[in-house]
């Protein structure tokens, strides 16, 4: 992998004191290991808040999670629109000031949305999975768990703020961590949107074969840049594999308008995650209707 989990500095013990011993790249490279490497400080912190078995104990309760990849199929726009609710990236700061994410919810519901993604990172997004729980009371359609996950502990922590999907990112697990969060991910009830970048993640994840739901995300997580031409060329250099495996195929980021949503359809997208576009918007419920209108 090109990104890192962690800092190459290991710590030392002198004296009963705890150092960092000095090295030359302890640096993050991009954007995408800085969040990595604080993820793991975040997940440590949870765990001494939340332990595992409290989460199971929660999730033990909970009634069945809802099929997100059927939701999507049965969507009557085509491309479905999966809203994302996200009051801040690293990108661009703070999205939205009146940020309320129980109301967005109500309104991309009413609006037409098929699914919600919540971002749950705190440092990056200002997301967390307290803003998961409001928006599972307030809508009846799946809601995408959306974070850096590097642990089945995060799994659990999804499953128990109302998930019934999560997000996996090819670029910062290897195969085995992708086949072990998925199998962690299948007992909890818990659907899999497997993201992708590039051609070498989507070979990865396709001979991996155990995903049905695959995100191609048009944003360069290292730069930030969105480009469509992305999901164009591996949507059409991997249809056969795609279709034979009965894939269902989003595209994320870079999506603003319906001009862009009928572009990501004739790519071979089956589903697209909006985010930005939307939450920028005065009117929310208005932007949703007007975004998925008269696609079919």
């Amino acid at each position: 992998m090109e990104i890192r989990r962690r800092p190459p500095n290991p710590s030392v013990k002198v004296a009963n004191l705890e150092y960092a011993i000095p090295h030359p790249d302890s640096k993050p490279n991009n954007i995408l290991e800085e969040i990595v490497w604080e993820k793991d400080i975040e997940v440590e912190v949870a765990r001494k808040k939340v332990s595992l078995e409290d989460l199971k104990k929660k999730i033990k309760d909970l009634p069945k999670t809802k099929d997100f990849v059927e939701a999507l199929k049965n969507s009557k726009s085509k491309p479905a629109l999966i809203s994302e609710i996200k009051k801040a990236s690293p990108s661009r700061g703070v999205i939205r000031e009146d940020f309320d994410a129980r109301i967005i919810a109500k309104m991309y519901q009413e609006g037409g949305a098929n699914c919600i993604s919540v971002l749950t990172d705190k440092k990056f997004f200002q997301g967390g999975f307290d803003v998961l729980v409001e928006v599972r009371k307030e809508v009846q359609i799946p809601i995408l768990c959306k974070d850096f996950i590097l642990y089945p502990y995060q799994l659990f922590q999804a499953r128990a703020a109302g998930a019934d999907a999560a997000l996996l990112i090819a670029a910062i697990l290897t195969d085995s961590d992708l086949k072990y969060l998925s199998k962690v991910a299948e007992n909890l009830g818990l659907t899999i949107l497997v993201e992708v970048h590039d051609s070498e993640e989507l070979e990865r994840v396709l001979n991996i074969d155990v995903f049905n739901l695959i995100g191609i995300n048009n944003r360069n997580l290292k730069s930030f840049i969105t480009d469509l031409e992305v999901t164009k060329e591996l949507a059409k250099n991997y249809a056969t594999q795609i279709k034979e495996k009965s894939i269902t195929l989003v595209s994320e980021s870079g999506l603003f308008t319906r001009e862009d949503l009928a572009l990501a359809k004739s790519y071979g997208a089956d589903a697209v995650l909006v985010g930005e576009s939307l939450m920028s918007q005065k009117d929310i419920l208005g932007g949703v209707k007007k975004l998925i209108a008269n696609l079919n």
